[in-house]
């Protein structure tokens, strides 16, 4: 296979990665603090080492896929009139601990688990500014959860909601859906974060944005498969006639 073929070839496995990154997206529009996903790819030039290439001839380039990038505008807030609901309002991030570690979310559903434990839709437990998880007693009734993430009952305060921010969210190494593992990026405790309570940040995936944009990655797709079908009918065509000519 010559250059054609091989730089064709590298067009159809990027878009079809491409394609898949759209289809996750729309898989995620109501998944609650889930972040679009979009593909990074770059050109890569392939040079040939001392040899001079004809008059007028263009470097060979061929599609790279580099990382994927995660866009980080902030989704629609619902109310729920759920009171362990909460969402946060700007930057920030839930902390939960799960069997892994500390992770962080942004989807705030949360809900009373085992032991009065506040826990997130996987069970992992919310932790409070010292990094504890947060518990309710049995006879807290009446949770509130103000803007700074102080939670309190009709018996006292029960402590305050760990939110956390990144100097660079792009880092953040995601776990499923809803997770991310810090991977190494420092975790900022933030001293007013603004937290809603009765809420929820749903995804700010916009779905028929995303149903456009994966309608045309098809075509595109369908289009470099076709050239590839032409460049190998092209290559069998040559190989024929050069077998010819020397019979």
């Amino acid at each position: 296979m010559d250059n054609p073929g091989y730089i064709i070839l590298s067009r159809l496995s990027l878009q079809n990665r491409a394609t898949q990154v759209l289809a996750h997206n729309v898989a995620n529009a109501d998944t609650p603090g889930f972040r679009a996903l979009r593909p990074v790819f770059a050109e890569y030039v392939a040079r040939q080492n001392q040899v001079a290439g004809p008059a007028g001839a263009r470097p060979v380039a061929f599609v790279q896929d580099r990382a994927t990038w995660r866009e980080t505008d902030q989704g629609p807030i619902q109310t729920t009139g759920n009171p362990l609901d909460l969402a946060i309002n700007g930057e920030g991030f839930f902390a939960v601990e799960t069997p892994r570690g500390e992770r962080f979310t942004r989807a705030g559903r949360f809900s009373l688990g085992e032991g009065g434990r506040i826990v997130d839709m996987e069970g992992n437990p919310l932790l409070n500014a010292e990094g504890a998880p947060i518990a309710v007693a049995p006879n807290d009734s009446r949770i509130e959860v103000l803007g700074d993430g102080t939670i309190r009952s009709e018996n006292g305060n029960l402590g305050r909601v760990r939110i956390v921010r990144f100097d660079n969210v792009q880092n953040l190494r995601a776990e499923g859906d809803r997770l991310f593992d810090p991977a190494g990026e420092e975790a900022r405790a933030m001293d007013r974060p603004r937290i809603v309570q009765g809420a929820l940040e749903g995804s700010n995936v916009r779905p028929i944005m995303e149903m456009t944009r994966l309608t045309a990655e098809l075509r595109e797709f369908q289009f470099a498969a076709q050239f590839a079908e032409r460049e190998g009918e092209r290559l069998s065509t040559a190989v024929e006639r050069i077998l010819r000519r020397r019979a």
